[in-house]
């Protein structure tokens, strides 16, 4: 039994997914991707490991835990 129901889209949501279809693809291209700092991750240009283990070890000693690369 399905009990879920739909909400109607609101009216300034819909307006502003309007405003962004008809955009150039070139420009919507542009603002899809927003450029966050991480730290440790972005303070180093490369970084290489001999071995997974070795990175993976580096990920959970080196990296902030909110960041998801330490192990579950």
């Amino acid at each position: 039994m399905n009990t879920s129901t739909t909400k109607p889209i609101p009216t300034d949501w819909q307006a502003e997914f309007e405003a962004a279809a008809r955009r150039p693809l070139k420009q919507r291209w542009r603002y899809a991707f927003i450029k966050t700092h991480k730290p440790v991750l972005d303070d180093a240009r490369f970084r290489s490991f001999d071995t997974m283990q070795d990175y993976r070890a580096w990920c959970e000693t080196a990296l902030p835990s909110w960041l998801g690369y330490g192990r579950v």
